[in-house]
């Protein structure tokens, strides 16, 4: 279970245990047995071997239910990770069999069959309505750079993921003919425009889109996200990333700006 604990931090754009980076990541909160712990009980919980799984995110519903019995312990933070504790029947159980079987992350799920594009192919046309009410329309971007990002106002990893853009995209390639186009997915325009006030404070600042159908994102991929797609400026998707491992964002860096060298 250590491994899949520390995979899981790595999974969100942070790890368990080393010093924060410069980025202001959105903020978290581990409950586990209906409590709030720290980083440092939930180390101690999986050295012990007390860790059963790990939920990355809960819903809304959830989260209400949570903010009614914590109150301002959890706040505006942005998502909550609810850790499952083994009984001591089931410790003991797993000791006895000597198990090596383990939860399995979301993001380790085989992806082959969630791509309904894939590299090579010609990016299919949308237009999508953006929170300040301008629309995008892809066929506008021919000889434009664009990462067309997918994402939601409960995925942690997107919000992660969106922390680095301001730095490592936005900023870099900002006198460039480069766009990003981030769309939430099944989602309302005052759902997404609300969260997206909130991420202010993380510096995240940046015009997104809504597709509350989810009729753009059904014409490229299905299952999980964040998932983005790197478009050249003849329209031919050119790189594809699928979740947020550590390091993510710095690889879309490096790939948006081998296609603006061409």
């Amino acid at each position: 279970m250590k491994k899949i604990v520390a995979l899981i931090f790595i999974l969100f754009g942070f790890t368990l245990f080393a010093q924060e980076k410069d980025i202001k990541k959105p903020e978290y909160v581990i409950i586990a047995n209906n409590e709030i712990i720290t980083k440092e009980k939930l180390n101690e919980l999986d050295q012990q071997g007390w860790v059963k799984g790990m939920n990355k995110g809960v819903t809304e519903e959830e989260r209400n239910k949570l903010a009614q019995k914590f109150g301002d312990k959890i706040g505006d933070r942005e998502f909550i990770i609810k850790v499952e504790v083994l009984t001591e029947k089931e410790k003991l159980e797993r000791e006895n069999k000597n198990t090596t079987a383990i939860k399995v992350a979301p993001e380790e799920k085989n992806t082959d069959n969630e791509l309904r594009l894939n590299i090579n192919d010609p990016a299919i046309g949308f237009t999508v309505e953006m929170i300040d009410g301008q629309k995008k329309s892809l066929s506008d971007l021919k000889g434009k750079v664009v990462l067309l990002n997918y994402w939601a106002t409960w995925c942690a990893p997107c919000l992660m993921e969106f922390a680095e853009f301001p730095e490592k995209i936005l900023e870099p390639f900002k006198e460039d003919d480069f766009i990003l186009i981030a769309i939430s997915i099944g989602e309302s325009k005052e759902k997404v425009a609300a969260k997206m006030d909130k991420m202010k404070k993380y510096g995240v600042n940046f015009n997104v889109g809504f597709d509350p159908k989810k009729e753009i994102w059904d014409q490229y991929a299905t299952g999980g996200i964040p998932k983005s797609f790197l478009i050249d400026q003849k329209g031919i998707i050119r790189y594809i990333s699928i979740g947020n491992s550590e390091g993510n964002v710095d690889k879309l860096a490096k790939e948006i700006k081998a296609l603006l060298v061409k």
